[in-house]
């Protein structure tokens, strides 16, 4: 008979899955962290609404991280909290002082491809996991973001 956790599903399973959460929460946090640079930082004739947009991306990402964490803990886990981790494990990067808002959109652009392929892998784990709550949130995150990866892109031209 297999090990069932807390809630029911397979620990051994739940254990891949958390374990993959927290590689989301550490590029979350590094991307959180960036994108609050970009608002303090911001110059130039984009000031006003690129300000703005960020405040509004790094209020969401701040929520997220949050959410991520009680996810690990509900699976029965222990989400990171250490800043110098998140650093060595996010495939983001800690961004330099970016006051151009083109560089700017850019790299929360390359960050959002980071977490969208992290939280595609993390629902082909749930799903196989049967982690229906794992997979909600997943679902939900992917197709919130596809739509702000457009907006930005049409914000850069591209």
């Amino acid at each position: 008979m297999r090990k069932l956790d807390s809630i029911g599903l397979d620990s051994k399973k739940t254990k891949k899955l958390a374990e993959k959460l927290n590689v989301l929460l550490a590029n979350y946090s590094v991307f959180y962290q960036n994108t609050r640079g970009y608002h303090w930082n911001i110059k130039g004739d984009t000031f006003f609404e690129l300000h703005v947009k960020f405040e509004e991306l790094y209020d969401d990402l701040v929520l997220k991280i949050d959410e991520v964490a009680e996810r690990i803990l509900t699976l029965g886990y222990t989400p990171e909290h250490q800043y110098s981790e998140y650093v060595k494990v996010s495939k983001i990067q800690e961004s330099q002082k970016v006051s151009d808002g083109k560089k700017a959109v850019n790299q929360i652009l390359e960050a959002f491809k980071v977490i969208l392929k992290i939280q595609r892998e993390i629902l082909d784990l749930s799903d196989e996991t049967d982690d229906e709550g794992t997979n909600a949130l997943m679902s939900d995150y992917i197709s919130e973001q596809e739509k702000l990866v457009w907006m930005y892109s049409s914000y850069a031209g591209k």
